[in-house]
């Protein structure tokens, strides 16, 4: 029987761990994992084509068999390409993650979890539906992660503290204000200033239980699916990280010239530096045609004058309320600043960041703007520190080679036949 979203809604296991295991799903030993991941290996590679099915199947012969899975770059790709064929009620990849989510097994929850942002971009893209049931396969995974977060938060919002300055704290103490001290008499004792009253805002407000995606709770349901996202996303492989990004600058969709505004500054004041100080061949200016370069390497989704290059992006582009954006800027931010991330992830967040930048201030969300500026400032600061950290390294590296040469030509020059200084006469051993 393939998954209904009223099934989700009813209970699911928690895909994300933001709060600790309940009694009625324990933890399973050793021995209960290995099997439990090689069942559903083994279940995957039934579903997959032939050409990839044995390559999957072995996976379950590791000795992690979860964790090979959530690593393995056949596994995504296959499964991905299922998920992009179907959708449905009777689809048997969304029944396989759906039933992978439901697992007790961490590891196998973040294989499964691993699909989400690929998942909620073709759900999306495909709205509205042709028939009723055609995406039914994708809201019951997408209801089995929000039903999951919902459970484990209790019905209780996440909120944040916002530290008051005037209070003294451990890495840092206010500025006093300054008094009349009269040298004749003694001061009395300071009173300490009143306790401040915290300041307290709300991250993600409670959770409703939901049966079904409703038109009105979509953005919702998905945002909270991709907050349970983040709480993982230092486990997650790097095509699914790609995969969030590209999610996020479709439905972004404003691939307009702006988007590159930020970068358009800096590059006119570099040029303008270097035409009134510097030689058009100093380093400044080299740095300066190296990061045009790199921008326009990294405008895969729009030509050099910032018009679409197709109109599928049109198509992708979707309401982005402020439920559904917030969780996804955290995930822009982790894919673009964290250091472990590879090139391929960055450039894809960078491009990303930079398309919700021009889409916000087309449609003046003040939230947006200040978040999406404040990353590509932090990309752009990144770029630099690394290209002066290779800079560097490079400088040192011709140096080390430079003084190396120097000491060698500066050695006294020996021929083979000539010795470099008087040879001793040979002293024979003879017995007598």
């Amino acid at each position: 029987m393939p998954p209904s979203p009223s099934s989700a809604g009813a209970g699911a296991a928690s895909p994300s761990g933001s709060a600790s295991a309940s009694a009625s799903d324990p933890t399973p030993s050793w021995w209960e994992s290995v099997s439990q991941a090689r069942s559903r290996i083994l279940a995957l590679s039934s579903i997959l084509p032939a050409a990839v099915s044995h390559d999957v199947a072995a996976l379950a012969d590791a000795d992690r068999p979860a964790r090979a899975l959530l690593r393995s770059p056949g596994a995504y790709a296959a499964l991905s390409d299922a998920l992009r064929a179907g959708g449905g009620a009777d689809d048997p990849a969304c029944h396989w993650l759906y039933d992978t989510l439901l697992s007790a097994d961490p590891d196998l929850r973040l294989a499964a979890l691993a699909f989400l942002p690929l998942l909620a971009a073709l759900y999306l893209r495909r709205l509205p539906p042709e028939l009723p049931s055609s995406l039914s396969g994708f809201e019951a995974v997408l209801l089995a992660v929000y039903s999951s977060e919902a459970k484990n938060r209790q019905g209780k919002p996440i909120l944040v503290q916002v530290p008051d300055l005037s209070v003294p704290s451990l890495y840092h103490t206010p500025a006093s204000s300054p008094s009349s001290k009269s040298p004749r008499r003694s001061q009395p004792p300071p009173i300490p200033p009143p306790q401040a009253t915290p300041v307290v805002g709300v991250l993600s407000p409670p959770l409703e239980p939901q049966a079904a995606v409703k038109s009105t709770k979509r953005a919702g349901i998905i945002g909270v699916a991709f907050e349970a996202y983040y709480y993982k996303i230092s486990q997650m492989p790097a095509a699914s990280k790609v995969d969030a990004c590209n999610a996020a600058a479709a439905w972004a969709g404003q691939y307009c010239k702006c988007r590159f505004e930020l970068d358009d500054k800096e590059l006119e004041e570099e040029e303008g530096d270097s035409l009134g100080s510097v030689s058009p061949m100093s380093s400044e200016a080299e740095n300066g045609k190296e990061l045009e370069d790199e921008l326009a390497r990294m405008r895969i989704n729009g030509d050099i004058s910032g018009r679409n290059c197709s109109e599928d992006d049109k198509e992708a582009r979707v309401p982005l309320p402020w439920e559904l954006l917030q969780p996804l800027m955290r995930v822009l931010g982790h894919c673009l600043l964290a250091p472990l991330n590879p090139a391929e992830v960055r450039d894809a967040a960078s491009e990303a960041v930079r398309v919700v930048y021009a889409r916000a201030c087309h449609d003046l969300v003040a939230q947006a703007i200040l978040a999406a500026r404040s990353l590509i400032e932090l990309d752009k600061s990144a770029r630099k520190a690394a290209k002066a950290a290779a800079a560097a390294a490079s400088g040192q590296i011709v140096a080390v080679g430079t003084a190396g040469s120097n000491a060698s030509s500066s050695r006294p020059s020996s021929k083979p036949n000539t010795p470099s200084k008087q040879r001793k006469p040979d002293t024979l051993l003879v017995s007598k």
